[in-house]
């Protein structure tokens, strides 16, 4: 049996999220140099201004991709994904799910509906996914339905 961690607990994928800021900070730095490096006998200011709004563009698409987590606490748990975010009661969850393969955990809800939980995925760290995704299973039945079978 998995040991429950202590609440209020967050997932996320901490790696993937650290490669992600990293890659977009040093990214968006690397534009705004060349835009501020770029002749300026030869270039219109509109180039420079499009090559700053290209590396802040691409930062912020990179900030988006590293905003999943699933918080869980004693009432309930709040999975925000990408541009949505669902506070769930643990009746709701009857199940947690991670198969070999998935990109990411699915939790099965009461409504007879499926939801994604994007903030446990094991891209780059498998081994934390997996453990995350028991301690979450683990707390859905403690706090939940209590039923090992769901």
């Amino acid at each position: 049996m998995t040991e429950l961690p202590e609440l209020p607990v967050t997932f996320r994928p901490t790696r993937t999220r650290a490669v992600l800021l990293t890659v977009g900070v040093l990214q968006g730095s690397v534009l705004v140099v060349i835009a501020l490096l770029l002749p300026s006998a030869t270039t219109a200011p509109g180039e420079r201004v499009s090559f700053i709004v290209t590396g802040l563009l691409f930062f912020g698409v990179l900030l988006l991709l590293s905003r999943p987590r699933v918080t869980a606490d004693e009432k309930g748990v709040t999975v925000v994904n990408l541009t949505t975010t669902r506070r769930l009661e643990w009746a709701e969850v009857l199940a947690v799910r991670l198969r070999a393969g998935d990109p990411w955990v699915a939790l099965d809800l009461a409504d007879g509906t499926s939801l994604p939980a994007m903030g446990i995925q094991p891209g780059i760290a498998k081994q934390q996914a997996i453990d995350d995704a028991a301690a979450l299973r683990a707390l859905a039945l403690e706090h939940g339905t209590g039923d090992p079978v769901r």
